[in-house]
Formats: C-alpha cells, structure tokens, sequence
C-alpha cells in the first residue's frame, strides 16, 4: 500500500520566481469522505484518478492510477463537484529535496503553496527561502477543501 507523506508550506511571492515550465492542472473530486477521498485529474494531457485515506499527521495512504486522458475529461465535466481546483505546478529541487509549487487559479486564485514529500515523517528537510508558514495539518489547505470553501472565500 503506497503511503503519502509531505510538508506544505505558504510561498513568499515575493522570494519566489518560477525557474522552469510549469504544467497545467484540473483537478476534482468524486468523494470528500474524510476516511476517503477520490480525486480525478488531468495534468497536462495525462489523466489521473487518486484515492487517499484518512489523514493521520503529514501521513496517509494514497493510491494513483494513470487513466486515459478522455476519460478524466469527461469526469471533470460531468460528475466532479465544483469548483474545480486548477492550478499551475512548478518543480524544483532544493538541497536535494524535491518540491512541487502550485499556484492557483480560479476560485482559488492567490493562493501558493509548496509541498515536499518526505521518506517518513521525521525526515530532515531544509527550506528555501522562499518557503514562509508551514500549513501541513491545516486542513483548509488541502485541495480536497478549496472545493467546499474556495480561497476567494476566506476572510482577508
């Protein structure tokens, strides 16, 4: 069984630059039970359905199979709650630590965050500079929450 750990953070906009191509991403969910959620994708033009458990700390289970590309269309279309999440993912490498950046769009535009996936839970990580409040256990950042309470709703 594939297990998810990562470390989410908010972006200094101000420190940070995109140091490459960023891929495009739609994004929605079929279930938003807490014990499961199942998430459709479509990133870049590779179709995705992704299943993950319960959160338990900056750990849970998460399993991701590639589908055809039509077909996550079609399920973004017509049987994923909205809004939809779309964003923009950039990756970097920061003293050897991989790091996706997302950048939002839509109903989530301003919102940026980093994520670092981790080997286990108490794995060192260094931070850039640019990585600001560490946001891990605070579940109105997850994707999964951005569809029942979108950024453009959250108090300033």
């Amino acid at each position: 069984m594939a297990k998810e750990i990562e470390r989410k953070f908010l972006i200094k906009k101000e420190l940070w630059q995109p140091k490459g191509e960023g891929i495009s991403i739609r994004q929605g969910y079929l279930s938003l039970e807490p014990e499961r959620t199942v998430r459709v994708r479509l990133k870049g033009e590779r179709g995705f359905l992704t299943i993950k458990g319960k959160n338990h700390g900056i750990s849970r289970t998460e399993m991701e199979y590639e589908i055809p590309a039509g077909d996550a269309a079609q399920l973004l279309d017509e049987m994923c709650m909205r809004p939809l999440v779309e964003k923009v993912r950039y990756t970097e490498s920061y003293q050897g630590q991989q790091w996706e950046i997302d950048i939002f769009a839509g109903d989530n535009a301003g919102l940026a965050v980093a994520e670092a996936e981790l080997a286990s839970e108490d794995a060192a990580l260094s931070l850039p500079d640019w990585a600001g409040q560490e946001v891990s256990g605070e579940a109105r950042y997850y994707n999964s929450s951005l569809i029942q309470n979108p950024y453009k709703n959250w108090p300033t």
